[in-house]
């Protein structure tokens, strides 16, 4: 179909979707055009890889588009993406798990590296995580989910995903020490 010239870029999330659902590839690319920034960050603080975050925001598209028709409300767009981008995190860590744990720092020696910025730094103390913790970490923090909705979106026991957290955090805290200000040490 023939649009406007800037019709799509103006319009609303909920009108894309309408449009998608009824099978409209324009709007889609307009969709994943304002949304593919979001979905692979979240899959980069997932799996802390930056190339193995593009291919499985690249399979949560491609889902996205095969599935859209069956979302029945435009406005819980945002909140079905988030869930298919976590299913598919979540599917791809089962699928491919024959090297759990070989990422793992040794805690008797860990490897500390000098990486400019905060960024970098919380990058590298993502990846000395179980995946299962620094899965709670990103959703909690990330992405500002309750511990209830990451208990429903991973299929985790709710007081597992309470624990993951307080571990995750306290270790991210002794990892970035550098960065906590002399006042806040105390508190």
């Amino acid at each position: 179909m023939r649009y406007p010239a800037d019709f799509l870029q103006k319009s609303p999330e909920s009108v894309l979707v309408g449009l998608a659902r009824s099978g409209d590839r324009d709007a889609f690319a307009e969709i994943v055009s304002r949304r593919q920034d979001w979905i692979r960050n979240l899959m980069r603080r997932c799996c802390g890889d930056a190339v193995l975050a593009d291919d499985l925001s690249q399979q949560v598209f491609l889902q996205a588009w095969r599935s859209i028709r069956q979302l029945n409300d435009a406005r819980r767009f945002p909140g079905w993406l988030k869930r298919m981008a976590i299913n598919t995190w979540l599917q791809h860590k089962r699928r491919n798990d024959p090297l759990h744990g070989a990422s793992e720092q040794d805690a008797a020696n860990p490897a500390i590296e000098a990486t400019p910025g905060l960024g970098l730094d919380l990058d590298r103390a993502l990846g000395t995580l179980p995946d299962d913790v620094r899965t709670c970490i990103v959703l909690g923090y990330h992405e500002r989910m309750t511990h209830a909705e990451i208990a429903d979106a991973t299929g985790l026991p709710l007081g597992t995903v309470k624990s993951h957290i307080r571990r995750g955090t306290k270790k991210l805290q002794a990892e970035l020490a550098d960065y906590i200000q002399p006042e806040e040490a105390g508190t």
